[in-house]
């Protein structure tokens, strides 16, 4: 499939370079396409991998918002018509660093763009997690929510393609809040407590 990375930050980087590793098309949508910031992904993908967010948007079946979370609206606003288009939201509304007016990132972008097809993934672990997932025998494992089965299904896809163990469905749109507070407690353990962020979420069952 081809999609679009909306941000080329850690995680935008991480998920663009992963996702291209085991045979998808990515483009990088920034606004500054070829800017410092950009170069370093740039010659591992390609110069001809970056372009603007609407251009990336409008060739891609997949668009993955990786953007700061108070620039949400603002993104996904630039995407132009996203109809027919899975939209995947790995931001964050954390300590108040949120849009305006809503409680998660992906309710926002649910406000502001035409296709249903959204779901939350990818939120929940670091950058140096989606670029390598095993640990030892085993793998870290990946979350999802939204109402969208197709959106899931593209998001569960991807999470078991570039490693993580299993990707479990948390539930539906009012399930965002949850995931995102999955995150937090990455982040708490993994930055404020002070595991280190080599730390990553598996689920047992018997």
């Amino acid at each position: 499939m081809t999609i679009a990375i909306i941000g080329s930050g850690n995680v935008g980087g991480a998920l663009a370079q992963r996702f291209a590793e085991v045979g998808h098309t990515v483009l990088v949508g920034a606004r500054f396409p070829l800017s410092e910031k950009s170069i370093g992904l740039a010659t591992k993908l390609g110069e001809d991998r970056f372009t603007s967010p609407e251009r990336a948007a409008a060739q891609s079946d997949v668009i993955v918002l990786a953007t700061p979370a108070q620039k949400a609206i603002e993104v996904v606003q630039a995407l132009g018509d996203t109809t027919g288009k899975v939209i995947i939201d790995t931001m964050n509304s954390l300590r108040g660093m949120g849009p305006d007016g809503f409680s998660t990132t992906t309710d926002a972008v649910l406000a502001h763009t035409a296709t249903r097809d959204v779901v939350k993934c990818f939120n929940t672990t670091g950058f140096e997690n989606i670029l390598n997932p095993t640990y030892g025998e085993q793998a870290a494992d990946m979350f999802v929510a939204g109402h969208s089965s197709h959106g899931k299904a593209v998001a569960t896809q991807l999470a078991t393609e570039i490693g993580f163990g299993a990707c479990y469905d948390l539930g539906g749109n009012d399930k965002f809040a949850l995931i995102e507070q999955l995150a937090f407690t990455w982040i708490n353990l993994a930055l404020l407590q002070g595991y280190g962020r080599g730390m990553a979420f598996n689920i047992l069952t018997r």
